[in-house]
């Protein structure tokens, strides 16, 4: 009998979850409980990702051997016989080799940067190990004699003095960080029966565990319903998560609901799946066992994958730099181009030459996105409550030409580099009180706000190929949103580049919607 697919499985009802046709409409604001409001009402830092963070310290780690070795080796061993690349290559050959066996004795684990004598006697058995290695391999090769055993010698114990003191600087910024909660992950879960009661023990019974439980949240109301599981607080209902996810961070949410819970489990998918938070299912009460690889684990409490935050750790990482450097570099090029269209704004109409308007942005915080002005002044929409359409009278003559050449959206490159809540590439915001003929975007099409789970861009997958401009029927909004969310789905810094470097042709060739 072939064994049950976990992943595929999940992977289905996900599936159905996000398409489902007649998805409640997410309200804008919901009264929360007060020990919602509580939770809310703290100050939270962002976070730091775990992964990043060992990365980084690879890379400190892989030039601060090289630097210490090349440095000895010029101060040493140059002036003596002069130059040789033997000496360099062994060098990163011997500095590669100790983040391999770094990580081969799992130091590169943020848990273990906190504690002291554990990664202390790996480590040094770790570089101890390099450097045998090396003599060994040096004594096969027959280079014994070659090799400056002062050289090797001081490079073993700089290079372990170095190590430790970076090792104690790290600790310690990490604890800072811990005790910050950057390195917690802020959890919440959904079910406050025995069963939620037994995952939060076996959560909180784990020791260096990075989880955080801010509470639980239940739809009954009847006794198989706790107030508190565990010492969580019952924080509210399903419909509250949305709210309460935008007023603080959260990480995760896990569902502490049995399998067997399907039609409970996809009806609060349908209203969950837009937060930008990993959504996972808990195993440990669950009688039905799958194969381990289908498990992730919490510690050692198993969960079953429904949903993942997109652009995580280093692509996040990654999607930071392109923005601010390429950002940097379009907006220097730009400078002569804006600086041109706020001489004509100015001279055309009297007012400011830049729009400030509330739109959406990453996980439906309200942002203010600069623009040229394109409309009178004193006829200004800044909550684009009415739709500008074709022949507007509100908008000026040089307003027609950079709204329809979108050169009016050029100041967005400062809400990228210098305020860092637009990106270059991903969905367009929205301004907040856009509408399609009387309904709220939101109201007219199910799942909009998934669109929110990713940073907002100046240009995107929508815009490129055609949808932009005025929106005066279902399809326009339907249609960005699904190019939006496969956007989001398949995102990678080529991806964005393939974009921007698109966009100038199709603000050319396709533009008959821009008023």
């Amino acid at each position: 009998m072939e064994p049950i697919n976990a992943r595929s499985m999940l992977e289905a009802a996900a599936a159905e979850a996000a398409t489902v046709a007649g998805a409640p409409r997410l309200e804008r604001r919901r009264r929360l409980t007060p020990a919602a409001l509580a939770v809310t009402n703290q100050k939270v830092r962002p976070a730091y990702s775990p992964i990043v963070i060992a990365g980084v310290v690879r890379l400190v780690d892989f030039a601060l051997f090289s630097f210490i070795g090349v440095a000895i080796y010029f101060a040493y061993v140059v002036p003596l016989n002069g130059f040789n690349w033997d000496y360099v290559a062994a060098i990163f050959g011997m500095s590669a080799a100790a983040v391999i066996c770094f990580q081969a004795a799992d130091i590169y684990e943020v848990q273990v940067f906190r504690g002291q004598l554990r990664q202390m006697t790996r480590m040094i058995s770790s570089w101890a190990f390099v450097f045998l290695l090396f003599i060994g391999a040096s004594f096969f090769a027959k280079l014994g004699g070659e090799v400056s055993r002062l050289w090797l010698s001081s490079f073993f114990f700089i290079g372990l003095a170095a190590l430790i003191v970076e090792r104690l600087l790290l600790r310690g910024m990490v604890r800072r960080w811990a005790r910050d909660g950057r390195l917690d992950r802020r959890t919440i879960i959904v079910g406050s029966d025995q069963n939620g009661e037994k995952l939060v023990e076996a959560l909180n019974g784990q020791v260096d565990s990075d989880i955080e439980i801010l509470g639980v949240f239940d739809d009954r109301n009847d006794s198989r319903a706790l107030d508190t599981c565990a010492g969580a607080a019952k924080l509210g209902k399903i419909d509250d998560i949305v709210e309460f996810a935008r007023r603080t961070r959260i990480d995760l949410v896990l569902f502490a609901l049995p399998i067997s819970a399907e039609t409970r489990i996809l009806d609060m998918l349908k209203k969950l799946w837009v937060l930008p938070v990993d959504i996972r299912l808990s195993a440990h009460t669950n009688l039905l066992r799958f194969r381990p690889r289908a498990y992730s684990y919490l510690g050692k409490v198993p969960t079953l994958d429904v949903f993942e935050a997109p652009i995580t750790d280093w692509d996040l990482v990654m999607k930071w730099l392109f923005d601010h450097v390429v950002g940097a570099i379009v907006l220097l090029l730009a400078a002569p181009v804006m600086a041109l269209v706020a001489l004509a704004v100015k001279l055309d109409s009297p007012g400011p030459v830049l729009f400030r308007q509330k739109r959406f942005g990453f996980n439906n915080e309200r942002i203010d996105v600069f623009k040229f002005r394109s409309l009178y002044h004193d006829q200004a929409d800044p909550l684009a409550a009415k739709v500008v359409t074709k022949n507007d009278s509100r908008v000026t003559r040089v307003g027609r030409f950079i709204r329809k050449s979108s050169l009016d959206e050029l100041p967005q490159l400062f809400n990228v580099v210098f305020k860092s809540n637009l990106s270059l590439v991903g969905p367009r915001p929205h301004a907040v009180q856009g509408k399609l003929q009387s309904q709220l975007f939101d109201e007219a099409v199910d799942g909009y706000f998934a669109r929110h789970r990713v940073k907002p861009g100046i240009t995107g997958w929508a815009q490129i190929n055609g949808w932009r401009g005025e929106i005066d029927n279902a399809e326009k909004i339907q249609k960005r949103v699904e190019f939006d969310l496969y956007y989001i789905e398949n995102w990678s810094v080529l991806f964005d580049l393939y974009i921007l470097l698109k966009t100038p042709l199709a603000l050319i060739s396709k533009n008959e919607n821009a008023y």
